[in-house]
């Protein structure tokens, strides 16, 4: 799976060119929107995710490296399952639509759009604007227009920016219906597949359906022909047999829509930065970045974070954002930081529970909460006074 993200401003794009220093952009996906929508008040991701900036090897530089990722094995056998799907222009994948699903396919019209001119570096622009003309051609129902879309580039506005993403799926598309196809190499064992690595897909095909959706509404078509239910082909039982799947993005839709709503617009998260904010990383002859660990650190603290456990699943920087949140009541997670509104640090919220500290105005109400979960925790203890 690749994307890319652009800035639509020349300022704004100069700016983020700058804070990720003279290398190519870490390209998007549609799982690192999905970790961003998750967490939307996290300026510090936002502005790094939209810079480009590869927050792996920050973290590993500042010596917070990141613990989730997948294995070199898991990758290969993923693109090899890919490609066995995908083979004889989806032939695999046909026979899974008309025989899983009861879609009846009398012709498959196959478009391969990884490439437009068989140039391996082609702009996001051409290969986006190639992928729109023959989808919108499909969605006129004009004749010839295509079942079969592979590659697709899509374009999703994320924080006021344009996101372009290359889904490793196929579009669908079936008697003026579209449908997003997601091809993952987890196995369904006896119908059953990890909850998990489900969801987790689920999520990632849902931002592909938004994209379709906003890309036909722009055109005028009707949005909703892009059906929320997606196409989910994995494994079966440890073979490289595959088996497919129809999974409902309804709810996942409802929250991404939600999510990328609240989000704040990049350019203004980056006219509260320091003008000189930079990640480069740029080594020197021997491959070592030329800056000081502890001069990325300083630029990061410059870009307020809103740490949650969760970010630790998702999040190169997370175990750096966590030392720094350590002793901060929003490191207990987002229900302790609604529920202890007002209450910046745990040395704070534990004065208040035993009656050490007196509450201000704001704080009154959790303060309530706090000392009447403390002598409740008496009372089981047998503690109490």
């Amino acid at each position: 799976m690749t994307s890319i993200s652009m800035g639509t401003g020349r300022s704004t794009a100069d700016r983020l060119a700058a804070i990720r220093g003279g290398v190519q952009p870490k390209r998007h996906n549609a799982r690192t929107i999905a970790a961003l929508t998750r967490n939307p008040g996290c300026a510090r991701r936002a502005v790094l995710d939209t810079a480009g900036v590869d927050k792996q090897r920050l973290a590993a530089y500042i010596d917070f490296p990141a613990r989730f990722g997948q294995s070199g094995f898991a990758i290969a056998r993923g693109n090899a399952f890919e490609a066995q799907v995908k083979a004889s222009g989806a032939a695999e994948l046909v026979r899974l639509l008309r025989e899983r699903l009861g879609l009846p396919i009398p012709e498959v019209a196959y478009d391969d759009l990884e490439t437009v001119t068989g140039r391996e570096k082609e702009s996001p622009e051409v290969r986006y604007a190639r992928s729109r003309a023959l989808l919108l051609r499909a969605a006129a129902g004009e004749e010839d227009a295509g079942t079969l879309f592979d590659h697709p580039l899509l374009a999703l506005e994320v924080a006021g920016q344009r996101v372009y993403l290359e889904p490793d799926l196929i579009a669908f598309q079936h008697e003026g219906r579209f449908h997003v196809v997601e091809i993952k190499s987890f196995a369904v064992v006896d119908g059953q597949a990890d909850p998990a690595k489900v969801s987790a897909a689920a999520i990632q095909a849902a931002v592909y359906v938004l994209a379709m959706r906003q890309m036909l509404a722009e055109a005028g078509h009707d949005p909703e022909i892009v059906a929320h239910d997606v196409i989910l082909v994995c494994p079966r039982d440890f073979s490289n047999s595959p088996t497919a799947v129809l999974v409902d993005v309804r709810r996942q839709l409802a929250v991404l829509r939600r999510q990328l709503g609240r989000m704040t617009r990049v350019d203004t998260m980056l006219a509260a930065l320091p003008p000189n904010l930079s990640f480069d990383l740029a080594p020197d002859a021997d491959g070592v970045p030329t800056r000081a660990p502890e001069a990325l650190v300083e630029a990061l603290r410059t870009v307020e974070a809103r740490y949650a456990p969760d970010c630790l699943s998702v999040c190169e920087l997370a175990y750096f954002c966590r030392a720094e949140a350590r002793g901060c009541t929003a490191a207990l997670g987002t229900s302790a930081r609604e529920e202890l509104g007002g209450i910046e640090r745990v040395e704070t919220a534990l004065g208040l529970a035993k009656g050490e500290l007196s509450p201000a105005e704001e704080q009154e109400e959790a303060a309530a909460l706090l000392r009447n979960a403390a002598r409740l925790r008496a009372e089981v203890l047998g503690t109490a006074g």
